[in-house]
């Protein structure tokens, strides 16, 4: 399905196609891979942008991607980490509750450029469960 969309699609003149991909290395990151290389002009196709948590099991699972875009020859533009803590609305302390930099550990290890970190916004949970808009309440 992604093959079609990316194929048969008449795509005005674009300056970036984001595609969002599940974690993992599967056969559609790798048909996804071998069509973006096919069909784009050189120079075309920048990169990959790695999202990781900062969990150590998420980060050995990432890992494997990073491995992935190389052996493919996708270049790796840097890493992300969601989920990197939550900032209280009331008094600003902020938490980590996955834990803290492994993404940016990772990077490292890589020899990949760190992009930063993107804490949890409790805000997008109280829109997921209530399907709208909600003011957020204080501590």
């Amino acid at each position: 399905m992604v093959r079609q969309f990316l194929t048969d699609v008449l795509w005005p003149p674009t300056d970036y196609l984001l595609i969002d991909t599940p974690p993992g290395t599967s056969d559609e990151h790798i048909s996804l891979a071998e069509t973006l290389q096919s069909k784009c002009l050189p120079g075309q196709l920048a990169g990959a942008v790695i999202v990781t948590t900062p969990q150590a099991v998420a980060i050995s699972d990432v890992r494997k991607e990073v491995n992935f875009c190389r052996k493919v020859g996708v270049e790796v533009l840097g890493v992300v980490e969601n989920m990197s803590g939550y900032v209280c609305e009331c008094c600003g302390e902020r938490a980590n509750l996955f834990g803290k930099g492994g993404g940016e550990v990772m990077a490292g290890s890589f020899e990949v450029p760190f992009l930063g970190g993107v804490p949890v916004d409790r805000q997008w949970g109280v829109l997921v469960e209530e399907g709208e808009e909600a003011g957020v309440r204080g501590c």
